[in-house]
């Protein structure tokens, strides 16, 4: 595969990335120094996004960004796996628990230099005041999360779209955000998308809660250094059958992930 270095800084040219030390930040109000910088992101993608110029390549450095200020507010992060990414010719089908805001931020500094990428997302995010231009710059699979069955169609025939012209998908099966991972709550949708289109699904595991949901605005959480983030890329699966197999194994996946995490409290 031909690497794009217009990608700069990039973490996913080896299997497993951890913060350098001297890169992590030491701070008394770790909230207080990230959020200042969080906003300033997101004003200059949005300023980029109604300009018409959010592409990849400024996508990706927004990304970078938001790691690196989350890195010097004192966040550890743990990233594995990379190298199955590469495993894969083309486009695929990511399948992830969803915990906080920080994975939406953060995933495309990973996956982006190596496969082009798209998420699945609410359509009530596209209206937000700062961050909906920049959403709606990254060709979204917009979906309402209210009709579980129109959302099925949506994302089967958008996301087929998206995939015949090399873009990956993300999707996260539990819906909403999460603390706990709750098979019973993780739907099959990614396994249907990739078996339609015939491409693989790529587990996700991760634990982000280092990045807290608010409790009256989700993305704005608290920060604590003393949780290490946790990003973990799986073997590509190919769906067979009816793909209930491939289902568990995604499952199994992210559970086993929580457990060697030191995190299996969270496996309901």
């Amino acid at each position: 595969m031909k690497e794009d270095y217009t990608f700069l800084k990039r973490v996913s040219d080896k299997d497993e990335y951890i913060t350098d030390p001297a890169e992590l930040g030491k701070r008394l109000f770790p909230s207080l120094y990230f959020f200042p910088n969080m906003l300033r992101i997101l004003i200059y993608s949005n300023r980029h996004a109604k300009k018409g110029i959010y592409d990849d390549v400024k996508w990706y450095d927004s990304s970078v960004d938001t790691r690196e200020s989350l890195e010097h507010a004192g966040i550890k992060m743990h990233f594995t796996g990379m190298d199955n990414l590469r495993k894969v010719e083309g486009p695929v089908v990511f399948v992830s628990n969803h915990m906080t805001t920080l994975e939406t931020m953060v995933l495309p500094s990973i996956i982006r230099p190596i496969k082009p990428v798209v998420y699945v997302i609410k359509e009530e995010l596209s209206r937000y005041p700062l961050f909906g231009p920049i959403a709606l710059a990254r060709d979204p699979i917009l979906v309402g999360r209210e009709n579980p069955r129109e959302d099925l169609k949506i994302v089967l025939e958008e996301g087929s779209k998206r995939i015949q012209n090399g873009k990956s998908v993300i999707i996260f099966p539990q819906r909403t955000r999460s603390m706990v991972l709750n098979p019973a709550l993780f739907n099959s949708l990614g396994n249907k998308l990739a078996k339609r289109n015939n491409v693989p699904v790529i587990p996700i595991a991760l634990i982000t809660d280092a990045w807290g949901n608010g409790k009256y605005i989700k993305e704005a959480g608290k920060i604590d250094p003393s949780k290490p983030v946790h990003i973990a890329f799986g073997e590509p699966l190919f769906i067979t059958g009816n793909g209930a197999e491939e289902h568990q194994k995604v499952i199994d996946f992210i559970a086993n992930k929580f457990r060697e995490w030191g995190r299996a409290e969270l496996v309901k």
